[in-house]
């Protein structure tokens, strides 16, 4: 019988397996006995591991078919996460990028917020988002209403005892948008899973591994291998899927969604694999240069932490083709060593994201009434 805290997850939503529900599932294995609370659950769309907390789903999410749209439903998270029982747990535990930081915890919990991003839909990327190429006339209805929920965000920024930023990048925007001073500890990565290949054999083709939205701006990586005149593969689905395999030639193939092994299997063969968009910390560049392949990214956001210019890949100072086929080239003439790109990705291990994590809780949970507020 456990005798530590009485622990309650909170994570946005669970639709999918994506660099969030890879953070979920080892926080899971830190507190297997912990509930399970969410905005929306797709049944089967995530890790055993998470599945088997039993997820509890708020009142959207029992909306009929509402995997389909709950993002249009942006206007009512608050209501549904201030709704969320947690009122048994001593440590709350939220994992956010939209409105799960804002649970209201119990008096005598503890909660602490492990942070992807301050919401990105109200504060900063609306147009990525729901601008008109995406809502169209219903873009217009759509910004008051994101006014009001960065609003909320903002006065909501105190209920967490303790951020901890997944990057330094983002700990700059919760200094910006929440006045808080966060811990960074770096996500997970299965370094153990994504291994080099041996022997190591470049195949010549540049790869994508990425949702296909807009804010991704893998329409660079497409016109870049275009000017360059390199191959290029396409791991991922989205939205945006159609109109990107309209901008191809014969130099791009669409992959849609892979299974893991494959995804190692294409990381393994690549030259090097390709991120135009700008991203809080990025998981795919640190599997590519964990199997030991480099990466050409966008020297913005997450990857200046990840990425070693010249060392492990090339990073691009404007996210454009034409900058992006300039890479291309650079990192052709680079003497890469694989070992070192490997040994590089390594310090974003698994077990070390659970040591540093649980240090965090350990900390907060051992501070005095008082002064566990950060």
């Amino acid at each position: 019988m456990s005798h530590g805290p009485r622990v309650a997850l909170v994570h946005d939503w669970l639709t999918g397996m994506r660099g969030g529900e890879k953070v979920l599932d080892a926080v899971a294995e830190l507190f297997p006995e912990a509930t399970l609370h969410t905005l929306v659950h797709v049944p089967g769309s995530v890790a055993p591991r998470i599945e088997q907390l039993g997820p509890r789903r708020s009142v959207l999410g029992w909306l009929p078919g509402v995997h389909a749209y709950y993002r249009q439903l942006l206007p009512l998270f608050p209501f549904a996460v201030e709704q969320f029982d947690v009122d048994r747990a001593d440590l709350v535990i939220s994992t956010s990028h939209c409105a799960a930081k804002s649970v209201v915890a119990p008096g005598r919990a503890r909660h602490l917020c492990y942070c992807f991003t301050p919401m990105r839909y109200a504060w900063d990327q609306f147009d990525a988002y729901f601008g008109a190429s995406r809502l169209g006339p219903g873009s217009r209805l759509m910004r008051p209403a994101l006014g009001a929920l960065a609003r909320w965000d903002a006065s909501t920024a105190g209920r967490p005892d303790r951020y901890v930023a997944i990057s330094q990048y983002v700990a700059d925007r919760i200094r910006r948008y929440y006045n808080r001073e966060p811990a960074v500890v770096y996500p997970p990565v299965d370094t153990e899973f994504y291994q080099p290949a041996a022997p190591v054999v470049d195949e010549g083709y540049y790869l994508v591994v990425s949702a296909l939205v807009p804010y991704k701006r893998v329409d660079v990586a497409i016109d870049a291998c275009r000017l360059a005149g390199r191959p290029l593969k396409v791991v991922g689905h989205g939205p945006e899927r159609r109109r990107l395999e309209a901008l191809g030639g014969a130099h791009v193939e669409f992959l849609g969604g892979v299974s893991d092994e494959d995804v190692r299997r294409l990381y393994q063969g690549a030259r090097a694999v390709l991120l135009p968009g700008e991203e809080d910390f990025g998981i795919v560049p640190v599997e590519a240069q964990a199997c030991g392949r480099p990466v050409i990214a966008l020297a913005r956001g997450g990857t200046r932490e990840t990425v070693l210019d010249g060392e492990t890949g090339v990073l691009v100072e404007e996210s454009s083709a034409a900058a992006f086929a300039d890479g291309v080239r650079r990192l052709e003439q680079v003497a890469i060593d694989p070992g070192r790109v490997r040994t590089h990705a390594v310090q974003f291990s698994r077990a070390r994201f659970l040591e540093q994590l649980m240090q965090q809780v350990t900390d907060l949970l051992s501070a005095p009434a008082g002064q566990v507020r950060w």
